[in-house]
């Protein structure tokens, strides 16, 4: 399950273990495409990895501050720490072989 999370709740919420934070908003269609591919990617590895989603619109700051520019966005943390960000739609495939060399 990909859980909404806001700039209040993100330190918290990617301190331990690996975690990937989809960039988006609202208005983006490439960003609508890609919400049930991170859903159904969750699924398959959601005891393994976090999933959460930010809109780009109500956060500015903390999407400015990881240097978000284009969305959508997957930026992979692992205990708080940025890993990569990979920029665009994505198909399954794609994002679980890159998310594979955290696992």
């Amino acid at each position: 399950m990909v859980k909404k999370i806001s700039e209040n709740e993100f330190k918290e919420a990617v301190a331990s273990g690996i975690a990937v934070v989809d960039f988006s908003a609202e208005w983006c269609g490439p960003c609508k495409m890609l919400a049930p591919v991170l859903e159904e990617v969750s699924e398959e590895l959601g005891e393994s990895i976090n999933f959460f989603n930010v809109d780009v619109d109500d956060n500015f700051e903390l999407a400015e501050g990881y240097g978000i520019i284009n969305i959508p966005a997957l930026l992979i943390l692992k205990d708080g720490q940025k890993q990569e960000i990979q920029v665009g739609f994505q198909p399954k495939e794609s994002i679980l072989q890159c998310l594979g060399k955290y696992l």
